[in-house]
């Protein structure tokens, strides 16, 4: 097959890495890709979100099947597109993709269907919005309802933060249309999960589960990201968890978006709260979490491609996926300044040496570009560092032996991915 993955972070290089290892791969092209990628495909200069080349591109080049990788071409309709013009593509439709287009829809589907969620309310007027603030009460969570990169979430504590949101989306516009309404929910307490499944509109098939870091510094400190680091198998997704997720989040959601005339094909990872009363709901997002997938892959014995082709085809009933029993976990390198204004430009050494110090250990690239000879910094996170172990606590030694391998003063990562299960 002739294969064409879209997308240039973390994510993407981690999906080209399994997809590359495929017997039923014979090319691969990455739009646009990234230096990392450059290893395992080839990549072409096309943005992701440029469905015009991406189309003429995949028609010249008689691409067998299209893999999207992020959020932004899934909710303007790359797979509807793909789909129209007789290429196969993995992942949801426009429709099905409002889950992570709007957290307003998303909420309104919960509603409707009884999935349990944090109580909440949609908001376009600033007035509105903090009278039902100042009933409410703090912490308290204000979220823009688009596509906001990671960034449009408030955990507030104060009313005053809250507010400080709520001016941020609809009176100083800071993200724009995603920004144009604003959901305020409440806040849950307990642990997040990641928890992914790969659907075909019909069935569900439970992936792996994993844990994420989303705050910038250690012990959970400073801004929410777009992740830090993650570990895979998360220890407080237990079996009994596991089946409650899907009894009651994941099989309600994919029976009411079918019932709706969205049926929903692709990946799909809902982000839970685990509360003292069950698992809740987050928000769901309509593809490969980021960095969750860097820890997911290299878990899986299986070959990824059939059960993606499976998932677009409708044929994922009777399919089974094989895992490894090692644990994996993934560090990000995130340039100085992230996640609000990133050093752009300092040069990364040492990373050839540093990833073959230790077979165990994958390094995927998630925003970095070659300029001669010299890696240099290309975005807010910029590597991932990703160990396979026995037990968490080796995998977590053996990503962190590596990253003191790398040369690279302008860069930093947090020092306590994976304590919360390694703690209990």
């Amino acid at each position: 097959m002739r294969i064409l993955v879209i997308g240039s972070g973390g994510r993407e290089h981690a999906l080209c890495w399994a997809i590359a290892a495929s017997p039923l791969c014979d090319q691969l092209y990455c739009a646009p890709g990234n230096p990392g990628i450059a290893k395992e495909a080839s990549c072409v200069p096309i943005a992701a979100t440029d469905s015009d080349a991406i189309l003429t591109f995949a028609k010249q080049e008689k691409i067998d099947f299209v893999i999207v990788g992020p959020e932004a071409p899934l909710v303007a309709g790359l797979v509807d597109k793909c789909e129209a013009v007789g290429i196969a593509a993995f992942g949801p439709s426009a429709a099905a993709a409002a889950l992570e287009g709007s957290k307003g829809f998303t909420k309104d589907l919960c509603a409707k269907y009884g999935i349990p969620t944090a109580r909440y309310a949609r908001f376009a007027d600033p007035t509105a919005a903090k009278a039902y603030l100042r009933a409410e009460g703090a912490p308290i969570v204000v979220k823009a309802d688009g596509l906001a990169a990671g960034k449009g979430v408030t955990v507030a504590m104060t009313l005053s933060e809250a507010e400080a949101a709520i001016d941020e989306a609809l009176i100083a516009n800071r993200f724009g249309a995603a920004g144009a309404e604003v959901v305020i929910e409440e806040f849950l307490e307990g642990e997040e999960a990641s928890f992914f499944v790969l659907s075909d509109g019909q069935h569900a098939l439970p992936l792996a589960s994993a844990q994420e870091h989303k705050r910038v510094f250690d012990g959970d400190k400073g801004p929410n990201t777009g992740g830090m680091g993650a570990y895979s198998p998360a220890p407080c997704v237990t079996p009994a968890i596991a089946d409650e997720v899907m009894a009651r989040i994941i099989r309600p959601t994919l029976d009411g978006m079918a019932q709706d005339g969205r049926p929903y094909k692709g990946v799909l990872y809902a982000g839970l709260m685990l509360t003292a009363t069950g698992p809740q709901l987050i928000e769901y997002n309509v593809r490969f979490g980021d960095p969750e997938c860097q820890v997911l892959l290299p878990r899986l014995k299986s070959d990824l491609l059939p059960a993606l082709l499976a998932s677009r085809d409708g044929v994922l009933k009777d399919f089974d996926l094989r895992w490894r029993d090692e644990a994996a976990l993934g560090v990000v390198l995130a340039a100085q300044g992230y996640p609000d204004d990133p050093l752009r430009g300092s040069e990364i050494r040492g990373l050839e040496a540093a990833a073959a110090s230790d077979p165990r250990v994958q390094i995927f690239h998630a925003g970095t570009t070659r300029v001669g000879e010299k890696l240099l910094a290309d975005g807010g996170r910029v590597l991932n560092i990703v160990a396979l172990g026995n037990t968490l606590a080796e995998a977590r030694d053996r990503a962190y032996a590596v990253i003191d391998r790398i040369d690279w003063p302008e860069g930093f990562c947090r020092r306590d991915i994976g304590w919360r299960a390694l703690q209990s």
